[in-house]
């Protein structure tokens, strides 16, 4: 005798296995940051207020939603960025000061705090790797402090933009490795340890190499002091990064709670610098916006493409030529914004590498998905 439907019914959920709560929490949130991404356009295009308030519920929603997804997760961190940017972007007045605080001064302790978290997952045994194999190491060094800056000076001379806003895009340029490098190279089936070490030591000689390319790339277009930047850049990344690479060798592992919560303030202090420097640039970026984005996608773009070209050119394999496309591409556009800020330019300058970041972890996560999933 054939079952009848809903004696089919109470047999699939019988067997059905409950989903877990993570996942069902994930889908609650894509639903409903699908919903407020409607909602949204509605507003815009009907003339309500609310659009703005909808879209960042949006990008929350989604950016929560897509933790319960592997192919999406990497997106989530960008997804927090522009929440916090159209935050800043549609009220910047709330993000000038807090009770008499102005907030810009945070900017330099957020960095430290990034810089540490970054420390206390270096480990200086990553050097014993260049003497094993010195040329895709050298080669990523290399092309990184030639190859970015020589765009971003081509970008900033080639536009009308202002002075302070050209300067920004040649200091993205000058900026060492991004950390997020690190990740990318891992999604994509690159070199890991290449990759620590390329960061690491790119990392290391930025307070002499950063500031030396600004003073020649740079100084036609605003007043670089070669030892200011020197010590701004001693005191962002350098005293941090020791801290952490001290706290590595002797404290890592001990207070496993801690271990977890540092990636998660480094993450959020960049999230809240890159708000900081959207809402000091609103005006400069709702008038050339559209232009200074186009700016930093091809420079973005344009790093991936000759680090990995180059690095085929000179014979190094698929691997670690995927691992150096990265290394070239992503800049710490983190330190790039305390520079500006400690330049007193967060407005003008420090904007570029604001729109950096959030351009680089979108492209970055959509080529690395791509490379992880394409054989060698």
């Amino acid at each position: 005798m054939p079952l009848e439907p809903t004696n089919l019914f109470y047999l699939f959920l019988a067997n059905a296995k409950p989903l877990p709560m993570k996942l069902i929490f994930c889908r609650a949130c894509l639903g409903l940051g699908i919903l407020a991404a409607i909602l949204a356009v509605g507003c815009f295009f009907f003339a309500i207020n609310g659009a703005a308030i909808c879209l960042m519920a949006s990008f929350t929603l989604l950016a929560l939603g897509f933790q319960g997804y592997p192919l999406l997760k990497g997106f989530s961190y960008t997804l927090f960025i522009f929440a916090a940017s159209t935050y800043a972007l549609h009220y910047p007045q709330n993000l000038v000061e807090f009770n008499g605080f102005p907030l810009k001064k945070l900017v330099t302790p957020l960095l430290v705090i990034t810089m540490f978290g970054m420390g206390i997952h270096m480990n200086l045994s990553r050097f014993v790797e260049i003497v094993k194999s010195p040329k895709p190491i050298l080669a990523g060094i290399f092309c990184h402090y030639l190859i970015m800056p020589g765009i971003g000076v081509a970008l900033a001379l080639s536009t009308d933009l202002p002075p302070e806003i050209a300067a920004g895009i040649v200091l993205v340029g000058c900026s060492p490795s991004g950390v997020a490098s690190n990740v990318m190279a891992f999604i994509s089936g690159g070199n890991l340890a290449l990759s620590v070490t390329v960061t690491t030591i790119s990392t290391l000689l930025a307070p002499l190499v950063t500031p030396l390319l600004m003073q020649v790339l740079a100084n036609q277009l605003v007043p670089i002091h070669f030892w200011d930047m020197f010590w701004h850049i001693m005191e962002i990344v350098i005293f941090p990064v020791l801290a952490g690479l001290v706290y590595n060798q002797y404290a890592y592992g001990k207070q496993k709670w801690l271990d977890e919560l540092l990636p998660i303030l480094s993450m959020a202090s960049i999230i809240f610098i890159v708000a900081l420097t959207v809402s000091a640039g609103h005006n400069t970026l709702l008038s050339i916006g559209w232009l200074l984005i186009l700016m930093v996608l091809v420079h973005n773009l344009a790093g991936y493409f000759f680090g990995y070209r180059i690095s085929k050119w000179m014979g190094i394999n698929e691997q670690d030529s995927r691992t150096i496309a990265f290394e070239v591409g992503l800049q710490n556009a983190g330190l790039a914004s305390g520079i500006a800020s400690k330049m007193g330019m967060i407005a003008t300058m420090g904007l570029v590498p604001g729109i950096f970041g959030s351009m680089q972890n979108i492209t970055a996560s959509i080529l690395a998905n791509w490379w992880g999933r394409k054989k060698d």
